[in-house]
């Protein structure tokens, strides 16, 4: 005879085996989105959950987006900027982790886990940095399971 644990327990490891995460990445145009078009060029392996978003400057997302981005479906959202120190528009990825630290804590404030929202930094010669950061922004989310918000999914 199989307990309820053993049987819930084994649902729940089905479930998140079956379940792939939609993340967004919102992506600078001159260091993120390069390392993501190197990382392509270079035929890179990485998880195809993160759908990227070019944007000319990291610090132009403004809060509402990654939070509508969140709302509308995704498990996950990424803000990927120039090093820091180093932004073509002299402080915007400074201004992007402020924003990305404030959206944090409104995710919180709603029930939402804000580890679903995260900032990176890179150049544009780091292809192997972008593919690590997708990797371990999938597995977080993984962990994570699919958002509360995302439409279709049992709560």
């Amino acid at each position: 005879m199989v307990s309820e644990v053993t049987v819930t327990q084994s649902v729940k490891v089905e479930k998140s085996a079956q379940f792939e995460p939609r993340i967004v990445a919102f992506c600078c145009n001159f260091c993120a989105y390069a390392a993501a078009d190197l990382a392509g060029s270079i035929r890179m392996n990485y998880p195809p959950n993160a759908r990227v978003i070019r944007i000319p400057c990291s610090g132009k997302v403004e809060i509402l987006y990654m939070l509508r981005a969140i709302e509308d479906g995704a498990d996950g959202v990424m803000v990927i900027g120039c090093l820091e120190g180093d932004c073509h528009f002299m402080s915007g990825n400074f201004r992007a982790k402020k924003r990305v630290q404030a959206a944090k804590k409104m995710l919180e404030k709603v029930g939402v886990e804000p580890e679903r929202l995260e900032m990176y930094n890179l150049s544009s010669a780091m292809a192997n940095r972008f593919a690590e950061v997708i990797k371990e922004m999938t597995e977080n989310i993984k962990k994570l399971g699919p958002s509360p918000l995302r439409k279709g999914v049992a709560k």
